[in-house]
């Protein structure tokens, strides 16, 4: 067995290092095909996954069995002033890799995100896959595009929605609180934006789940449990154990203050309905795994 990963160093490609190289996660062990896999680690240094001729050459030269494509431009904002970038990143890329697993056989595992939803309000009730998309950012569109291009060019393919992640390393929401809450001592938090947080322990142990089976399709892959940011923000303080007041505040309270912020959709609960009905859901309550990741957390 033969994985190729791109993104390898964000913060899900180290998390599926991890796993790979330890044989387990916090949740449980990973499918044992997977344990002796010949894994090949690749970032935009070894693999420019928006050039088709090079990834075409990569991947007929390796020939893998899976490739796990977590490479994106995720600057929600950056997407919105630098759009050829977002289009080249989060639609062509996922478009190469498809083209390329294509070509050798492979399956494709796709990691996309909640922003390709409107976050036009659901009833309270978290959006599956059946809900359909309609993105209202560049980063969502372009994310969105990626999904398209995945399913078209590849009929191996998992396209696998998460939202809200955070992981022991890398630049992540999580640390972005710890580090303001030290240094302001006050932060203030959207609590009109609705998500899913999620560890990426969680969603790396499902993809290689997913990664041992034929069920492709689209899936959602968040922790279980809605909250606003300011909710997560305010948990991530109470664990950490730094001293910060956290005070809630609107969208259009932010957008003021924020002028050249993209929008964000103020909706955008997932439900984990797929796994559940095929591979098995064991994504944890958002407040769970957030415990859990404090506990073992070394800065």
């Amino acid at each position: 067995m033969k994985i190729l990963i791109t993104g390898a160093n964000g913060q899900l490609g180290n998390e599926l290092k991890k796993q790979l190289s330890s044989g387990c996660s916090e949740i449980g062990t990973i499918p044992q095909q997977l344990k002796e896999a010949q894994v090949i680690y690749t970032d935009v240094e070894e693999l420019d996954i928006t050039n088709q001729a090079q990834v075409m050459a990569f991947v007929k030269e390796q020939q893998p069995d899976i490739i796990i494509s977590s490479a994106a431009f995720t600057n929600v904002d950056g997407c919105e002033t630098n759009t050829d970038a977002a289009f080249c990143v989060n639609a062509l890329g996922p478009r190469n890799l498809a083209m390329a697993a294509e070509a050798v056989g492979a399956k494709l595992i796709h990691v996309s995100t909640d922003y390709v939803f409107s976050g036009v309000e659901n009833g309270g009730v978290p959006l599956d896959e059946t809900n359909l998309p309609a993105p209202v950012s560049a980063y969502g569109k372009t994310k969105l595009l990626g999904e398209q291009y995945a399913a078209q060019f590849c009929s191996k393919t998992f396209i696998v929605r998460t939202a809200w992640l955070y992981s022991y390393t890398g630049k992540n929401f999580v640390f972005t609180m710890v580090n303001a809450g030290k240094k302001f001592g006050k932060l203030t938090v959207v609590n009109d934006q609705l998500g899913n947080p999620t560890n990426a322990v969680d969603l790396a142990h499902h993809l290689l789940k997913l990664a041992v089976t034929e069920e492709y399709g689209i899936y959602h892959c968040t922790g279980e449990g809605v909250c606003s940011w300011y909710d997560f923000a305010a948990e991530i303080i109470r664990l950490s154990g730094v001293g910060a007041e956290v005070l809630p505040c609107t969208s259009a309270e932010y957008a003021q203050k924020n002028p050249a912020a993209a929008n964000r959709p103020a909706w955008s609960a997932l439900e984990n309905r797929m796994l559940r009905c095929t591979v098995g859901n064991e994504m944890r309550n958002w407040k769970d795994a957030l415990k859990t990741f404090f506990e073992h957390y070394q800065p």
